[in-house]
Parts: C-alpha cells; sequence; structure tokens
C-alpha cells in the first residue's frame, strides 16, 4: 500500500489503550492502524522514542484578533499553538470589535482558514440585542459553541441576569459555555478595594462563593430549560462538589493553572503575572481540582490563554488586566504532571482530545481511529526542558511558567497529516481550516 505519510515505530495512544503500531494516512485521514513494513509513502516519520498522541485540542483561547497584533493575533497564536503541540484551538470571541454577529462570523471564517497554522474554530459571543439569532449563528462552520459571560467583561457582552441567560438558553440547542463569576457580587465586593492592594487581594475580592453562586444560578437555568452548558475554567472545591449532582445538564472545564499554581505563593513571586480570572486560589482548591480530575468529574483543560502586554500588567492591582499567556505551554505542563504521577498519559488525553471532541460535539477529531482526521502530538515524555520567555512565539513575549523545568515535551505537531511543528521549528505556511462540530 501506498500512502502520503506513515508514522512509523510509535507508541500510539488509542481509544482501547496503548500499543506499539505504525499508522497510514491518505487524503488528511487516517487510512491505516496496521501497516506494515512493505507499505511505503511519500513521507515518513520515525517515531521511536515517542508517543503517538491524538492531536491534542485547547478549547479555551483568545487570540485578541481583532485587536492588537502587537499582543497577539491570529497567525501568531496559531504558531505558538503548533510550537506547542497543540492541533485546534477554539477562540474566544471577545475581541475588538466583538464576535457577534455575521459578519463578524464570516470575517474570522475567511481570515482563519488563510491565515492560521492548525485548525480553527470559534465561539460566538451572546449580547442581548444577537439573542433571537443565536440559534443561527452557532451553526455557523467552524463555532464550537455560544458563549456567555455572566461576569467579568465590559459592553453588550455581559449577560448576568438570570432572564438574559434564560432568553440565551431558549435559543438554539448546542451546548452553551459560561463564564460563570457572579456579576451582582463581584461589584459588591469591588466596593472592599483600593489602589495600591497587593495582587494577593485578587482572590479575595473574586471569591469562592462569586464563582460558585454563578455557577448555581447557570445550572439551575440550564435545568429547566433542559439546555447543555459547559461551566469554563472551575477553580473552586464547593463547585466541583456540588457539580458532581449535576452531570446530566452540565459539563466542567478546569485550567492548567489551577491545577500547577497555589496562591497565596504565586501571587508572592509572579505579581500580575498570575492576576486571571477566575482567581488562582490556595491548597485547598488546588487539590480539588486534582481529586475532580482523578475521579471523572472533569471532562476538559484549557489554558484560557490570554495575553497582555509587559507595560499592561505592570499596572498596580486592581488596575491590572487579569489573563496569561499559556497556549504554549499547555501541553509541555500537563506532560510534566503525567510525569510526577498526578494523571495518566490517557486520563491527559481524555482530557484534551477527546474530552473537548466529546462536549462540543467536535466531529473526526480527538482519537486515533480509522477515517478521523491525521492529526497527531508526538511527545517525548522523557525530554527534560526548561520553559522560558525566549521560546513564547506570541508577540507579548512570557510566560508565567517562565524558569519552570519540565519532564515530557511535543516534538511533533502534525494536522490533517501535515507536519507543522517538528523539534521547535515552523514547517510550511499556514494551512489550517476550520473545525467541524455536529450540528
Amino acid at each position: 500500500m501506498h500512502y502520503d505519510l506513515i508514522i512509523r515505530n510509535g507508541t500510539c495512544v488509542l481509544p482501547w489503550g496503548e500499543a506499539r503500531t505504525d499508522i497510514g494516512v491518505r487524503a488528511g485521514r487516517i487510512a491505516s492502524l496496521s501497516v506494515v513494513a512493505a507499505d511505503e509513502a511519500d513521507e515518513v516519520i520515525d517515531a521511536a522514542g515517542l508517543h503517538v498522541l491524538p492531536g491534542l485540542i485547547d478549547p479555551h483561547v483568545h487570540l485578541r484578533d481583532p485587536g492588537d497584533a502587537s499582543v497577539e493575533s491570529i497567525p501568531t497564536g496559531t504558531r505558538a499553538a503548533a510550537l506547542g503541540g497543540v492541533t485546534t484551538v477554539f477562540d474566544m470571541p471577545n475581541t475588538a470589535p466583538s464576535i457577534t454577529d455575521g459578519d463578524m462570523l464570516r470575517w474570522k471564517q475567511e481570515y482563519a482558514s488563510r491565515e492560521s497554522w492548525v485548525d480553527f474554530a470559534m465561539y460566538i459571543g451572546a449580547t442581548r440585542a444577537n439573542t433571537p439569532r443565536l440559534g443561527e449563528y452557532e451553526d455557523y462552520d467552524g463555532v464550537c459553541a455560544i458563549k456567555v459571560f455572566a461576569g467579568s467583561s465590559t459592553g453588550d457582552l455581559m449577560i448576568e441576569d438570570d432572564e438574559g441567560i434564560r432568553q440565551v438558553l431558549e435559543h438554539g440547542h448546542r451546548r452553551v459555555a459560561f463564564h460563570s463569576e457572579d456579576e451582582y457580587r463581584l461589584q459588591d465586593r469591588k466596593k472592599l478595594l483600593t489602589e495600591g492592594m497587593s495582587y494577593d487581594m485578587h482572590p479575595f475580592w473574586r471569591d469562592e462563593e462569586c464563582a460558585f453562586l454563578g455557577t448555581r444560578r447557570i445550572v439551575g437555568l440550564a435545568r429547566r430549560a433542559r439546555r447543555p452548558v459547559h461551566i469554563l475554567h472551575t477553580s473552586t472545591a464547593e463547585e466541583l462538589d456540588w457539580l458532581a449532582g449535576h452531570r446530566d445538564v452540565a459539563t466542567v472545564e478546569v485550567l492548567v493553572n489551577h491545577l500547577t499554581q497555589v496562591a497565596p505563593d504565586c501571587y508572592e513571586t509572579l505579581g500580575a503575572l498570575a492576576v486571571m480570572n477566575p482567581p488562582i486560589r490556595d491548597r485547598r482548591h488546588y487539590e480539588a481540582s486534582w481529586e475532580a480530575v482523578r475521579d471523572g468529574m472533569v471532562d476538559t483543560i484549557g489554558s484560557d490563554h490570554a495575553p497582555h502586554s509587559l507595560a499592561a500588567k505592570a499596572k498596580p492591582w486592581p488596575a491590572t488586566p487579569a489573563g496569561l499567556t499559556g497556549v504554549q505551554t499547555l501541553v509541555p505542563v500537563m506532560l510534566d504532571h503525567v510525569n510526577a504521577g498526578r494523571l495518566s498519559l490517557g486520563r491527559m488525553v481524555d482530557l484534551m482530545a477527546a474530552g473537548p471532541a466529546r462536549v462540543y460535539g467536535l466531529q473526526a477529531k480527538g482519537r486515533i481511529a480509522m477515517g478521523y482526521d491525521a492529526d497527531f502530538t508526538l511527545v517525548d515524555l522523557a525530554a527534560k526542558r526548561r520553559i522560558t520567555n525566549d521560546w513564547i512565539a506570541t508577540p507579548a513575549g512570557w510566560t508565567p511558567f517562565d524558569g519552570m523545568a519540565v519532564t515530557g515535551w511535543p516534538m511533533a505537531t502534525i494536522v490533517r497529516g501535515q507536519a507543522v511543528m517538528r523539534e521547535d521549528t515552523i514547517l510550511g505556511a499556514p494551512a489550517g481550516r476550520l473545525a467541524h462540530f455536529a450540528p
């Protein structure tokens, strides 16, 4: 048999377990999981010593496009994703202008199809004005979900009241993703703040009840509307414990930062470079997040990549903007957790490939199986590297993990059979396409 690409000698993480097998790719799809020695291909990748994972997905990025290209853009952000071993990204709508109507969706479809290094999906932002058309917009090519900011947003993207959320849930049928902090409590507690307070006051302002109250309200409304929801960046022990009783209607995302960094230490060492929403919390919540990973409560892990310039981040709290870089460091940090024994490689794949595909209805991605897109992340579990700012492709030029020593590193990023990155080098030209979702 002749293939476009053969990946030989790797340990493949298949849906049914790890296996040493050779993979054949034809026309961008997986054509064989049992390639033999006599088979040939236009390109052969020797993956000896490597693990071949299904293409890993970051379902939560802010590529800031349209916006300020000196901070981030679709070309630079997807280049960073490819360098980090990510084959597909889901981009958030709070840009300038925001992605809330058909014109902006069509603009982003065309632009991403031309400039993205990896496959691409986008959220449509819910507003009070566009609510009646959300059922139409969620079916546009490349749209992964409706995104609702029930707290911590600006302009018309904020829908914080029960009636507004209820109306969103009545338009459309696919799963709706929520930033679930409670805006009313946020504004009430903002009165306690004064300029120049220390960065470790961030989790005091945006406390556990702020997150838990938002999640309880949203899931209650979702159950009444019989509409599935995805609670993004779940960050508290209380939410995770409570959501265990609501799995019929709610799926759960946890961020890599909440699995890696702990307050107050992170604020003492990183200052503003630890400020994100919801906040990095204390060890009790860190341990609860890991317990939720181990017991199957968590469905997806994302980076919430949300870059700001160092000049903006240097502002004193609470004026410093919330948001950290992360799409390029997501895979190395999670591989380090695998090597530390916090989760298995199979569970990582479930959270970062099969999980996003299952939650969002992503078609033909998320697993190594016949007929699926030939997306692969090849990793060296034994590689010892150090994450540094000078490796970061995002124009903002920094990472909160600068200086972190990790074991495990992405060695190749393959998107639909095309090698986009090998050994820290970007190859070819942007050839990302819009991802496809179940209608």
